[in-house]
């Protein structure tokens, strides 16, 4: 016989996810899935289920990847080490070879599978295929030297998305999980930060959220405390301060240009935490840090 206690905490889970449901149905939500969430098997699987569930109750889900940990594991098999300037990977043409590979071939397949196997209907994509992402060369300011920019090799900015393949995928049912690689205007790739790819994807989809799933509990603060919310003003004081940093730098840039930019809600969550993506949509329960443009 089945235990009452659970059933009723299954009911009222339930019931707690409706209104979150009734107000999300047919919208849209834009996930950055990185970190353990994408190296741990039972996590993977997580994910995977959820993005599905979300996708049965009438939430389009758009999944952008990144996938640092398997770029380097590739490149340390070839003898390489990855070098990061200001949270952005050097790219010479080696590494862009290897980022491609490990970004288009494996990956992106990996999570399509693991979608399609929980019952989803999942179709893997780069920013080249269907003119979905233009870039052009990244030039980094110079700490040291203001009036001076830094080439970090094969790294691009998004110059300009056109929706339109997105949008004819979620009409017809399917779940984009998109590759940041982007195409430049002689035919040149392009590897852009997953999270700034989100971030515009977001912003160019009109999506309801943004989440920015990660390795840390959400943004903290000097202590190691969570930030559970910030606004634009208090972001520019923690970058002052040197708070923000390192991974971080691009993760927040795009999530507070998403939210200047008309997306409701940006969540940066712990997707160490099993379920971390339910959680955040469909409960009261907010698993890291919500940003808000004022």
């Amino acid at each position: 016989m089945s235990d009452p206690t659970s059933a009723q905490q299954k009911a009222a889970i339930l019931a707690e996810a409706l209104p979150y449901i009734r107000r999300f149905h047919g919208r849209t939500v834009v996930v950055k899935y990185g970190g353990n969430a994408m190296t741990d098997e039972a996590l993977k699987r997580g994910f995977a289920h959820d993005v599905v569930l979300l996708k049965l109750v009438g939430i389009n889900i758009v999944v952008v990847h990144g996938g640092g940990p398997q770029i380097e594991d590739l490149l340390g098999r070839v003898g390489k080490k990855g070098e990061f300037v200001q949270g952005m990977r050097v790219t010479d043409a080696e590494t862009m070879d290897i980022v491609e590979m490990v970004l288009a071939g494996k990956v992106n397949k990996e999570i399509v599978e693991l979608i399609n196997h929980a019952g989803g209907k999942a179709v893997g994509l780069t920013g080249q295929d269907g003119g979905l992402i233009r870039a052009r060369k990244l030039m980094l300011p110079s700490a040291e030297k203001p009036n001076e920019a830094l080439d970090i090799g094969m790294v691009g900015e998004i110059a300009s998305i056109d929706p339109e393949v997105i949008q004819s995928l979620l009409k017809a049912g399917f779940t984009p999980v998109i590759a940041p690689i982007g195409s430049g205007d002689d035919g040149e790739t392009y590897n852009i930060n997953a999270d700034l790819v989100a971030g515009k994807m977001a912003e160019i989809l009109k999506a309801e959220k943004l989440v920015l799933m990660t390795n840390t509990p959400g943004v903290l603060d000097k202590d190691g405390r969570l930030i559970t919310g910030l606004t634009a003003k208090e972001i520019d004081a923690l970058f002052a301060d040197g708070t923000l940093s390192g991974g971080m730098l691009p993760k927040i840039s795009g999530a507070l240009d998403a939210a200047r930019s008309g997306v409701q809600s940006v969540h940066i969550i712990d997707g160490r935490v099993p379920n971390s993506l339910l959680l955040e949509i469909l409960t009261s329960e907010g698993v890291g840090t919500m940003i808000r443009s004022h």
